[in-house]
């Protein structure tokens, strides 16, 4: 009897205890008293979940080339950090010298996080390398990113080593080159746009002979070109002459494009407008922002090559000087069999590598990764494009004008509008609106431009003589091509520039490529 009233006793304390517990825990619900935070540290304390500590910022270190003449202050860099939620710091260094900073920072194991390199030339540079599994392979990872995954895989695949995907890539229009003249001076002697070669000759001709403005004296010259084979203006003609993209195929396979008839006839045309100074006699000698100055003074009625969305800073610099000045762009100029093509980039202009010695592990890897992820959104492309709307932009049409102050952008938005991942069609940012009548006719001609288009048969291919001398040996053709064009060396002598190059490499290099296509 005794035993079961004590049982009968001990079952009504438990009863009472749990629906005093019950209500103990109903009444703490919501409350800002300590006895409210107590049960969740006593659950901490014996392995439960405890809340989650708010996360601090990623902080990643970038370094990339700056194309302006001094580094940007925080203005975009800080609303950046706040979209993206990352502790950002960029080393930034000048454009000029960025190879040999890169190489320096490469070889004492001092590469930041995320690696910018400089263009195409430094990618085959650095192809060594990610062989040898100094950088991280990401390919496996974009997936786990849907802004990225956005990128565009044929553009991608043009980056790609050994098939594998190591690099992000800063889009550009496949085709953006072509002319930028003066159309008023062309008004003045009844001259169109050159359809084809011969009218480009001729145009060149008159606006060295024929005193296009006005002045009475023969101090103008038709074209304004610089030291440099692809981005001047000998590329740009070598297409529309017919010569192929870096490589083309020749008696059944692959051969580089200055083993091809229509590059000697495009050094012979080069040669017969220097010979009757239709162009810059020291072109060779001659640096981009000579031939631009040369241009904006308004001594120069044509600039080739490049991009045709140059136009506008073109106009803002030559109208100072010539306020009545007119330009006008253009890009479809047949060759001497009547047909139009554009050679084209393989959609990047630069990449972006992570190297192993600075990203420690996988887990901070994904970190950066999902930072880019962001980057490629609209509110923030749009951001480091275009910088901030109402400061640097403004919406008009759903698309983006840019504010009058260049000095402004350029200073505070250029430096960055240079590391954009993607492009438009990718990252949704705003298109740019032109008011400029050149400029519009420019983004018209860009979309026309990729319909004659010519790919580089090689831009996804690997060659190990290449990587190793690729450089190097184009020197000697560089070197050979302005020779030719000053009359220093003929045919033969040509010819046998291209002998040293496939002694030196060259056959290897031949060799390699169409291995690798077979």
């Amino acid at each position: 009897m005794k035993k079961q009233s004590f049982i009968l006793i001990l079952t009504a304390l438990l009863s009472l205890s749990v629906v005093l517990a019950g209500c103990g825990s109903a009444n703490n619900k919501g409350s800002g008293s300590p006895a409210a935070t107590e049960p969740a540290a006593s659950t901490a304390d014996n392995g439960g979940n405890a809340p989650a500590e708010a996360e601090k910022p990623t902080e990643i270190t970038i370094m990339l080339p700056l194309n302006t003449s001094e580094t940007p202050p925080d203005t975009i860099k800080t609303e950046l950090e706040k979209l993206t939620d990352t502790k950002l710091t960029y080393q930034f260094f000048p454009a000029d010298t960025y190879e040999e900073k890169l190489n320096t920072s490469f070889a004492t194991g001092s590469l930041p996080q995320v690696t910018y390199l400089k263009n195409q030339t430094t990618f085959i540079q650095m192809k060594e390398a990610i062989k040898d599994g100094q950088f991280w392979e990401i390919g496996p990872y974009m997936s786990e990113f849907p802004n990225l995954n956005k990128l565009k895989p044929e553009i991608l695949n043009n980056t790609k080593v050994e098939g594998k995907l190591y690099s992000l890539y800063i889009g550009r229009p496949l085709a953006r080159q072509g002319i930028i003249y003066r159309k008023d001076w062309a008004d003045k002697l009844g001259l169109s746009a050159p359809a084809n070669v011969d009218e480009l000759f001729e145009m060149a001709k008159a606006f060295t002979e024929k005193d296009p403005d006005g002045n009475g004296q023969k101090d103008t010259t038709g074209l304004a070109d610089r030291n440099e084979l692809v981005y001047g203006a000998f590329k740009t003609v070598s297409a529309w002459f017919g010569t192929p993209n870096n490589w083309g195929e020749q008696d059944g396979q692959l051969q580089p494009e200055f083993m091809f008839p229509q590059y000697i006839d495009t050094m012979d045309f080069f040669k017969e407008l220097r010979d009757n100074g239709f162009m810059n006699q020291d072109f060779a000698a001659t640096s981009k922002t000579d031939a631009v100055n040369m241009f904006t003074s308004g001594k120069a009625g044509l600039y080739i090559g490049g991009s045709m969305q140059d136009i506008d800073s073109l106009n803002k610099d030559l109208i100072k000087n010539v306020p009545d000045a007119v330009l006008d762009t253009h890009s479809m100029v047949a060759g001497p069999d009547g047909g139009f093509a554009q050679w084209m980039i393989p959609g990047y202009n630069n990449i972006i590598l992570f190297p192993k010695s600075a990203v420690k592990d996988e887990a901070e890897l994904k970190k950066i990764l999902a930072f880019f992820d962001k980057m490629m959104t609209p509110e923030v492309a749009n951001l480091m494009y275009w910088g901030i709307e109402g400061t640097h932009y403004t919406v008009v049409e759903g698309k983006a004008k840019v504010s009058d102050d260049k000095e402004l952008i350029e200073r505070e938005v250029k430096p960055f509008k240079d590391s954009v991942i993607g492009e438009a069609e990718t990252n949704g940012m705003y298109e740019s609106y032109n008011t400029l009548p050149g400029r519009i006719h420019a983004e018209e001609l860009i979309k026309e431009n990729v319909k004659v288009g010519v790919p580089d048969p090689t831009a996804a291919l690997d060659s190990q003589t290449f990587t190793d001398k690729g450089v190097e040996l184009q020197q000697l053709i560089t070197d050979a091509t302005y020779q030719y064009i000053y009359g220093q060396i003929d045919k033969v002598g040509f010819e046998k520039a291209v002998e040293q190059w496939k002694s030196r490499g060259g056959s290897k290099i031949i060799e390699e490529y169409n291995a690798a296509i077979n």
